[in-house]
């Protein structure tokens, strides 16, 4: 993940904070914070999944400095910080109608504030999040998504060469195919939040990036809604995620991301993708057995080869066969060890990662969009017997391989790349097999020393 691909620039920028930049600082992802992912049950009483936004690897709310609060929240107070703000918004070109508009009946929403401090760890790990990201009802609802929406998503490949079966798997993950849009006035959480000031920098940029969506007549501020922390429509844009990426395909002079017609969200995310580098029929990865004297050393996102040199190493399709050169250099990724699934990732894998920097977000999408398509679940199988680590078990594992002279580089609680690659000399070390894979038992051995 600290390759220049994936997120340093946003990071550098906003200095970890849990969503994007300003759109003109970079085209790399908007992450925003993450929310529990549940099951919930529609009107009619049929049993969905809904939106499945892991934590991010890359930016964690827990790994980010905040703000301290100068002074605890009022209804008064908020009242005098939308009265500053709307000041300085009409300096960047706000006008005082989109204000009236935007902050007409506007209160300080303490729901927000409570969800947002009191955001539950995610500690899933990648199995049981694939049990709920490819479950056979949302590849089901997948299959009849794409049936329904056929001539609208062909449409857009053709536009921005996005393939449609991953449009469709970002629209799963994101929204449940339209069903779970979100329903908090946007204008009101990001105003309650910019106020409240543990990331104020970054809730305003968000709400001043809505009020110039509101001021381009995309939406009226009664029906731009959308998560508590912010992301919006079918699939879940930041304000300035919108403002860099939406389209307005269907032609109606909007950009209308929240409404029943999902074409103008389908098509921006295309577009999103699309300008993030994506390659039409390159696969995402490719699911691939390893053989019992593969050298593990050569895993991990940080090495890339060519097809040839995976193939002389014994490197095979799990489906047979050996990988093909024309798809680009590639990487081994273990996501779960020597024990779990084995994959070939490709450079799109990276450009989904743009979307959300999780692995297990970017399985998840990648897996789906092979299901919905036809495809074959995976044939290796995941260490079921293993728990996620805890955020303060990530730290105290960076800090003792760090201390043991297997230095992680940062102790952030965030198990990327370089986390991985000093699991991995550790292992080395002591002669287990290198895979890089960050477990409990890994976890237990350091503390034996």
């Amino acid at each position: 993940m600290l390759t220049p691909r994936l997120f340093l620039t946003a990071i550098l920028v906003l200095a970890a904070s849990a969503a994007g930049a300003t759109p003109t600082a970079t085209m790399r992802p908007l992450p925003r914070p993450a929310e529990d992912s549940l099951q919930s049950v529609t009107p009619s009483g049929l049993a969905v999944d809904v939106s499945l936004r892991p934590a991010m690897r890359m930016v964690t709310l827990a790994a980010r400095p905040e703000t301290p609060l100068a002074e605890p929240v009022s209804s008064a107070g908020f009242r005098a910080w939308v009265s500053e703000f709307s000041r300085r918004a009409r300096a960047e070109g706000i006008g005082q109608q989109t204000l009236d508009r935007a902050f007409a009946g506007v209160t300080l929403n303490e729901r927000v504030i409570e969800r947002d401090r009191n955001q539950s760890e995610f500690s899933r790990t990648l199995w049981d999040y694939l049990d709920s990201a490819a479950s056979d009802t949302r590849i089901a609802n997948g299959r009849t998504a794409l049936r329904e929406h056929r001539d609208t998503l062909d449409a857009i490949e053709r536009r921005y060469g996005v393939e449609a079966e991953i449009v469709a798997a970002v629209w799963g993950l994101e929204s449940a195919y339209g069903s779970f849009r979100g329903s908090v006035p946007i204008i009101e959480a990001m105003a309650t939040l910019a106020y409240e000031g543990r990331r104020a920098e970054f809730f305003e940029t968000e709400l001043l990036a809505a009020l110039r969506i509101l001021q381009a007549g995309d939406i009226a501020p009664d029906h731009m809604q959308g998560s508590w922390a912010g992301a919006m429509g079918h699939t879940q844009f930041m304000p300035t995620s919108f403002l860099a990426h939406a389209v307005d395909f269907t032609g109606d002079g909007r950009r209308d991301i929240w409404g029943d017609d999902p074409a103008d969200a389908l098509a921006s995310t295309a577009r999103y993708l699309s300008e993030n580098g994506w390659t039409h029929g390159q696969p995402w990865a490719l699911e691939v057995e390893l053989p019992d004297d593969f050298d593990f050393s050569q895993s991990g996102e940080l090495i890339q080869r060519d097809a040839a040199h995976w193939n002389a190493m014994g490197v095979r399709l799990a489906r047979g066969g050996g990988l093909v050169p024309e798809h680009g250099p590639s990487s081994i990724l273990l996501p779960a060890g020597h024990t779990g699934v084995a994959l070939v990732i490709y450079e799109n894998f990276h450009v989904i990662e743009t979307y959300n920097p999780a692995d297990a977000y970017v399985i998840g999408v990648g897996h789906l969009a092979d299901r919905i398509g036809g495809g074959p679940a995976f044939r290796g199988g995941w260490p079921r017997q293993d728990r996620a680590l805890t955020n303060d078990e990530r730290f105290e594992l960076q800090r003792r391989l760090t201390a043991a002279g297997f230095s992680t580089e940062r102790i952030d609680g965030i198990v990327g790349p370089l986390t991985i690659q000093a699991v991995r000399e550790y292992q080395a070390a002591e002669g287990l097999v290198p895979d890089g894979y960050a477990s409990e038992a890994l976890l237990r051995r350091l503390r034996r020393g």
